[in-house]
């Protein structure tokens, strides 16, 4: 019969094996979070978008003016991982969320630590955790966790 044969196969490893510098905007707003300060950009209309981007989504104009935004702020949407996976950021259950801080005008992505998923609910209050070492990476938050 034609292809019963037997199946051949081999390993393979999806890697992105290249560094890549972070530029101005992303290497300030990494330098911000090892700092233990969050940094967005304000953009000509006064709205403020975290992480900063540096550029403007509706007019494509450069951004240049950085603003500290809050540390606490509100979810907008979230999605609970009941098994998380070996690089996960939380090795117990918990809440991819977009949370919209204090100041800013877009939600940023991020790992909530509600406990369980019955905690989690849109419009809640939370606030960063932030690692034992920060050294300037976005898992400097090591998540958020309810105010």
């Amino acid at each position: 019969m034609a292809g019963s044969g037997p199946q051949l196969s081999a390993d393979f490893d999806l890697e992105f094996t290249y560094t890549r510098s972070t530029g101005p905007v992303v290497g300030r707003f990494l330098t911000g979070l090892r700092d233990k300060k969050i940094l967005g950009q304000k953009g000509a209309n006064g709205k403020v978008i975290v992480p900063p981007t540096g550029y403007d989504p509706e007019t494509s104009e450069t951004l240049e003016e950085f603003v500290e935004v809050g540390q606490s702020g509100a979810v907008t949407t979230w999605a609970w991982v009941n098994a998380p996976r070996e690089k996960h950021p939380l090795d117990r259950p918990f809440a991819w969320a977009l949370v919209k801080l204090d100041g800013a005008t877009t939600p940023m992505l991020h790992a909530v630590d509600a406990g369980s998923e019955s905690k989690m609910k849109t419009g809640m209050r939370v606030k960063v955790r932030w690692a034992d070492q920060t050294v300037g990476r976005i898992q400097d938050i090591a998540c958020f966790e309810p105010a």
